[in-house]
């Protein structure tokens, strides 16, 4: 008979502890800590090519535009999620007290890959949408 083991249920404080230190980015959601896969260079040069082409054309705007690295967190779902490009209007709203972790993007961008388009097309796009200042998800 095989025993399994119970999962760990991690509180945000911990996951937050535990990126900070982490050599690979993870998301959380409502508990689990989930890691992130490393992207391709195609999947990176896509996002790269919205991020310069929004960032030329918001020129002189008050919008803020950030790639890859910067955590959302969305309240409702309880989850901290890396998306590939967010657009903030104005000035970002943070979560806690760090720069790292953003809570009002207008836009989201998610280049898809056959390993993750399913999840980005069903259950990250419903957390998305949940973001009651997101005007646009793409």
């Amino acid at each position: 008979m095989q025993t399994q083991t119970p999962k760990k249920s991690y509180s945000p404080e911990e996951y937050l502890q535990l990126e900070e230190t982490s050599e690979s980015k993870n998301e959380y959601k409502d508990g689990e800590i989930i890691p992130i896969a490393g992207g391709t260079t195609n999947h990176n040069e896509i996002a790269r090519n919205f991020y310069a082409n929004f960032k030329f054309t918001m020129r002189g705007k008050n919008y803020k535009i950030y790639i890859g690295d910067v955590k959302l967190w969305i309240q409702r779902y309880r989850i901290y999620t890396y998306s590939d490009v967010m657009l903030i209007q104005g000035e970002p709203i943070y979560e806690g007290t760090g720069t790292t972790t953003v809570t009002n993007p207008i836009m989201i961008v998610e280049v898809l890959s056959k390993s993750t388009e399913n999840h980005d097309r069903t259950n990250k796009f419903r957390f998305y949408r949940s973001i009651s200042n997101s005007k646009n998800i793409l």
